[in-house]
């Protein structure tokens, strides 16, 4: 049996915590700067992150009534009885206590930027389905995936390396800001009906499901215009190109998008995006790399 700690911390969506390290660090490669240690604790920090975020959603729904038996995605640990809310609270304060002291070390090495990023980062997260206006109830989850999954993941591992911040890193957080912001689309179409009930009124509820599917499949599609603008007006090297060897994978997931509401398939495109987002960040890297 899947331990509940670990189904809390929903694996599946790790790949996007994952992804814009890869694209930092290959930045810092590419002009041989990159080191270890500091990639590592980078990469725990934003797994960290990542995770406390999931443990603050999870709780954070099941107290919003968000999470029912009629929803149709995976089982909510808090709302399913697995973890306490007062079990799931220390959850999340070690995650994000875990990734404060990955900050420590990360604002020693590369000074006080680090750790001003880390604190807007922890405080956009608890915000995103806590607090007095929870934004991610009021349609601004994907501009919060965006920017803290997108360009501040992905521009502030470059700035670990040697405290800069070059334009094909700024350009390669775009990518993996519009894929992260897939990944949430597909999560809240699958979950539109149960969301709507709850009162959740994510963007996939205020555009409808017709539109939130056309919502999806562009966000997609964007990520690898944007490759290709970037890499043609030499804001990326051109041989990040080669990241569109990955884009034909994106087509079986925006099909089940639009031709079924059924959850384990739609479960299957969540896990798919987030595939696909670590995918393009890995051939995107290569591409900057070499």
């Amino acid at each position: 049996m899947t331990n509940r700690w670990v189904l809390a911390a929903r694996v599946p969506t790790l790949p996007a915590a994952v992804a814009p390290v890869l694209v930092g660090t290959a930045s810092a490669w590419r002009d041989g700067v990159a080191a270890l240690l500091p990639f590592a604790v980078t990469l725990v920090a934003a797994l960290a992150i990542q995770i406390g975020v999931n443990y603050a959603n999870d709780l954070a729904d099941a107290a919003k009534g968000a999470d029912t038996e009629h929803r149709i995605g995976p089982l909510r640990a808090v709302s399913s009885g697995l973890i306490s809310p007062d079990e799931m609270r220390v959850g999340m304060i070690v995650a994000f206590g875990i990734a404060a002291l990955g900050g420590v070390y990360l604002a020693w090495y590369a000074g006080w930027v680090i750790i001003a990023i880390g604190v807007v980062s922890i405080i956009a997260a608890l915000g995103y389905t806590n607090g007095p206006v929870p934004y991610g109830y009021r349609g601004l989850g994907e501009v919060f995936v965006f920017v803290f999954f997108g360009l501040v993941a992905t521009v502030g591992t470059r700035y670990v390396f040697d405290m800069t911040a070059p334009a094909e890193v700024w350009v390669g957080g775009v990518v993996m800001g519009f894929l992260a912001a897939a990944i949430l689309e597909a999560n809240n179409i699958r979950d539109i009906d149960t969301d709507r009930d709850a009162g959740k009124r994510t963007l996939a509820v205020l555009l409808g499901r017709h539109r939130a599917r056309h919502l999806f499949a562009a966000t997609i599609a964007a990520a690898y215009v944007v490759v290709v603008l970037g890499s043609l007006s030499g804001l990326l090297p051109a041989m990040c190109l080669i990241t569109l060897v990955v884009a034909p994978l994106s087509i079986p997931l925006i099909q089940t998008i639009y031709r079924t509401t059924e959850g384990p398939e739609l479960i299957g495109v969540l896990k798919g995006a987030a595939m696909l987002q670590f995918l393009t960040a890995l051939m995107l890297s290569l591409g900057m790399v070499f």
